[in-house]
């Protein structure tokens, strides 16, 4: 499911308030660090995660770890933070604007 440009910038928006729920540590995107993301994920559809430190490369291919583990999208990253929802198919809870 691709975002719109709209439903993009409600879901940065929403994204302001919260902390990071995930925090990647020196090992970077493990096999136990997607499982719990993707729990995260189930829950709060929309979750902040704090990514390890190295260069961008690195962060991103952390990232792109992360997103392809959990089917997750990408709302939003700058510096060391991302933004990532990914939405319950049983019981959504955001309501994304069309």
């Amino acid at each position: 499911m691709a975002l719109s440009p709209s439903q993009t910038r409600y879901l940065r928006s929403l994204s302001h308030g919260l902390n990071p729920v995930v925090l990647l540590g020196n090992k970077g995107a493990s096999e136990a660090v997607v499982k719990e993301l993707g729990q995260a994920l189930e829950i709060h559809e929309l979750v902040k995660v704090k990514l390890s430190g190295g260069d961008k490369e690195e962060r991103q291919a952390q990232l792109d770890t992360l997103l392809a583990g959990t089917g997750a999208e990408a709302v939003q990253q700058i510096g060391h933070v991302a933004v990532l929802f990914r939405r319950n198919a049983d019981e959504p809870k955001i309501a994304l604007p069309r």
